[in-house]
C-alpha cells in the first residue's frame, strides 16, 4: 500500500527545512519580496535600460542586479517545485509552485531587453569591455551573449517572447498533470492469480520480474492508459514541438535542433553522428537480443521480455541504507573529499527523499540551487537498478556541489550538454566495485547483463529516443501534422530498426513516446548517449590512471559553466569533436556481450 505524503517518516524525506523552516516561511518571504499589483515588479532592472553603454562600472551594476534577483528567485522556485514533487495533488504546494514560475516568466519578461540592449553596442564599445579588468569575471558570460547576436531579435520582440514563456509552458506542465498525478493503471494479476497496483514506480519492478506473466499483463495494462488518451498526448507534445519551433524561426536558426544547440557551441554535426555511428553498429545491438532470446529460452521475444534479468538464482536486492554504503565505496577512486561529501550529503544532510508517496511525482532527478544543498528525488523500491538510479542522481549532486563550491553564481550551472557525464560516470564506478563484490558465476553474469542493459538503455534506446525527436521535429519544420497515426508509426519503425527481426513489436509500444517526459525538454535526450560515451571513456581514464587523471576529472565538475562543455570536457581527457568515444562505447557494449557469452554454458541457456 502506497502511503500518503504526511505518513513518510522525517529521516525518509529530503530536507527542504534548510530552505525554509516551514511553507509558512515560505509565503513570508515570497510576499514580502512581490508584493501583490506592484508593477513592475523590479524598477531596479528598468533604471538600467538604455544606459548599459555608459560605464564599465554601468554595466557591472546591470550585470550583478540581474544575477542578485536571479539567485533570490531561484532559491524561492527551489523550495516550491520540491514541495510541489513529494504531492503533485497538493494544491497548497501546486499554487506555490504556480505562483514561483508566474515570478520567473515576470523576471524574463522585465529583464528581456538587456541581452539585445548589449548586441546594439559598438564594437569598439564591446572591445572595450572584453578587455576592461572591472568585467573580467564576467567575461565568458558576456562572449556567450555575444555568440547569439545574430539570433538575438529588439528589445520590444525579445519582451514579446519572454511574455509568451508561461504559455509556452502550457504542454509540458499539462503533461506532467496527466502523467504524474491523474493516470491511475489500476491492477493486474501475476501468474498466481495475485493481483498488483501498477503505478510507475512499480511498473518498473513487474516489467524486470521473473514472472512472465506479470510482466505481460503489466505492460499491456500500462500503455493501455496512454493509448486511451493518444489524441490528447499527441496534442501535448505537437504544441511543445511548436513552441522549439516558433524560438527557432523568430530567431532565425535554420532548424530547431540547431536553435537548442547553439548557445552552447554544439554543433549539430554532433546529435547527427552519433545516430549515424549507432545506427552503422546496430548489428552489435541484434547479436545481444539473440543472446537474450536464447538465454531466456523463448520461442518469441517480445518486448516486455527485455528489462528481465538473464539468470532467477540472483537476488541482488539491498535496502536502501546498503545502496548509499555500496555507492560512498564506489566512489572511492575520485578521493576521500568526494568521498566524504557523498558520505555527509547521505548520511547526515539528507539529500534524498527516499521511497514513493501517494501523488509523489514518478522517476528520479537531482536538484537544488546555489544556495542550498543538493536534492535527490527517488522512488527506492530496492532493485538493482535503483542502486544504480541513486548513484546516478548522487554524481549529478555532486557535480552540482563542487561546481557551486568553486565557481561565482553565474558560472555554477553546468550546461546541458555535460548533465549526464557524471552521473553515468558513477554508474560505472558502481558496476566495476559490484564486481569485485560479488564474485559468484551467476552474480557475475546478472551484473555484466545490468552493465549491458545500462549501454542499452542509455546508449542505443537514448539514441533511438534522439532519432524519433530529431523526426518530429523534422515534420513540424515541414508542416507535416503530428497526428498519433504517424507518431506511433514512426516510433514502431525505430523499434524494429533497433531491435531487429529476433524481437516481436508489440503493438503496446508503438504508443510509448506518449510517456516519455524528455521529449518535453527540447533535444535532452541525445545527451543521455553523448554523456554515457563521455563518461565510460573518462571512467576508463581515471581508474586506470593516477593522480593527474583523478585531477583532471574533477577539475571538470569543478568547472561548472565557466567554458563551454566540449571544451570541458576536453581538459578532462576526452574529445566529443570525434566519434571515438561513441565507437568506444559501443565497442564496450559488444565486448561485455562476448564476456557474458563465454560465461553462459549449455546448461545456462534454459535459466528460465
Amino acid at each position: 500500500m502506497v502511503i500518503s505524503r504526511d505518513q513518510v517518516p522525517k529521516d525518509d524525506s529530503w530536507n527542504v527545512e534548510a530552505l525554509y523552516p516551514t511553507f509558512k516561511d515560505w509565503q513570508k518571504e515570497f510576499v514580502e519580496r512581490f508584493p501583490e499589483e506592484k508593477q513592475p515588479r523590479w524598477p531596479e532592472i528598468a533604471s538600467f535600460k538604455g544606459r548599459l553603454g555608459e560605464s564599465t562600472d554601468t554595466l557591472k551594476a546591470a550585470i550583478e542586479c540581474l544575477l542578485h534577483i536571479e539567485r533570490t528567485v531561484e532559491k524561492l522556485f527551489t523550495y516550491a517545485h520540491l514541495r510541489h514533487d513529494e504531492d503533485i495533488a497538493n494544491d497548497e504546494h501546486k499554487a506555490a509552485y504556480q505562483q514561483i514560475l508566474g515570478i520567473y516568466h515576470d523576471f524574463a519578461q522585465e529583464s528581456a531587453w538587456f541581452e539585445p540592449e548589449i548586441l546594439t553596442l559598438s564594437n569598439d564599445k564591446i572591445d572595450n569591455f572584453l578587455s576592461s579588468p572591472e568585467l573580467k569575471e564576467y567575461r565568458f558570460h558576456l562572449e556567450k551573449i555575444l555568440r547569439i547576436k545574430k539570433h538575438t531579435l529588439s528589445a520590444e520582440k525579445e519582451e514579446l517572447l519572454a511574455l509568451a514563456g508561461n504559455a509556452l509552458q502550457s504542454p509540458l506542465k499539462a503533461f506532467s498533470a496527466i502523467n504524474d498525478a491523474d493516470f491511475k493503471f489500476g491492477k493486474v494479476s501475476d501468474s498466481e492469480g495475485v493481483e498488483k497496483e501498477i503505478s510507475h514506480a512499480s511498473y518498473g519492478i513487474f516489467i524486470r520480474e521473473q514472472d512472465r506473466l506479470l510482466r505481460k499483463h503489466a505492460f499491456t495494462k500500462y500503455y493501455a492508459k496512454y493509448s486511451e488518451f493518444e489524441n490528447t498526448l499527441a496534442e501535448l507534445i505537437n504544441g511543445q514541438v511548436q513552441s522549439h519551433l516558433l524560438n527557432a524561426r523568430a530567431r532565425n536558426y535554420s532548424s530547431c535542433l540547431e536553435a537548442a544547440l547553439f548557445p552552447n557551441n554544439i554543433d549539430p554535426e554532433v546529435c547527427h553522428s552519433l545516430i549515424q555511428a549507432v545506427n552503422s553498429n546496430i548489428h552489435t545491438l541484434h547479436k545481444y537480443v539473440d543472446l537474450r532470446k536464447k538465454v531466456l529460452g523463448l520461442d518469441e521475444l517480445h518486448l516486455y521480455d527485455m528489462y528481465v534479468p538473464l539468470t532467477s538464482e540472483i537476488d541482488l536486492k539491498m535496502s536502501y541504507e546498503e545502496a548509499e554504503e555500496v555507492i560512498i565505496d564506489a566512489v572511492t577512486p575520485l578521493g576521500t573529499d568526494y568521498q566524504n561529501a557523498i558520505r555527509k550529503g547521505f548520511l547526515k544532510e539528507r539529500w534524498v527523499d527516499r521511497y514513493e508517496n501517494q501523488n509523489k511525482r514518478s522517476g528520479a532527478y537531482s536538484s537544488g540551487c546555489y544556495d542550498s544543498m543538493p536534492y535527490i528525488l527517488m522512488n527506492y523500491k530496492g532493485l538493482l537498478r535503483d542502486v544504480f538510479t541513486l548513484a546516478h542522481e548522487a554524481g549529478h549532486s555532486m557535480h552540482s556541489l563542487l561546481s557551486h563550491q568553486n565557481q561565482p553564481y553565474h558560472y555554477c550551472q553546468y550546461p546541458i550538454f555535460l548533465a549526464e557525464v557524471a552521473s553515468t560516470f558513477n554508474e560505472d564506478l558502481l558496476t566495476r566495485t559490484l564486481l569485485q563484490k560479488f564474485q559468484k558465476k551467476g552474480e557475475k553474469i546478472y551484473l555484466i547483463n545490468q552493465k549491458i542493459e545500462d549501454i542499452r538503455t542509455t546508449l542505443f534506446r537514448q539514441t533511438m529516443f534522439a532519432e524519433f525527436e530529431l523526426l518530429i521535429h523534422e515534420y513540424a519544420e515541414k508542416n507535416i501534422p503530428l497526428t498519433p497515426t504517424l507518431l506511433k508509426e514512426e516510433f514502431r519503425k525505430l523499434n524494429r530498426k533497433y531491435y531487429g527481426d529476433s524481437v516481436v513489436i508489440d503493438p503496446e509500444i508503438d504508443i510509448e513516446w506518449a510517456r516519455i517526459p524528455h521529449f518535453y525538454y527540447n533535444f535532452y535526450v541525445y545527451q543521455y548517449a553523448t554523456g554515457i560515451s563521455a563518461a565510460l571513456t573518462l571512467s576508463d581514464r581515471v581508474v586506470n590512471g593516477g593522480d593527474k587523471e583523478r585531477e583532471d576529472y574533477l577539475s571538470f565538475l569543478k568547472g561548472g559553466g565557466s567554458r563551454y562543455p566540449i571544451d570541458l570536457l576536453e581538459l578532462a581527457g576526452v574529445n566529443m569533436r570525434d566519434p571515438q568515444p561513441v565507437q568506444q562505447a559501443i565497442k564496450k557494449f559488444a565486448d561485455l556481450v562476448d564476456q557474458l557469452e563465454d560465461l553462459l554454458e549449455p546448461s545456462d541457456l534454459a535459466l528460465k
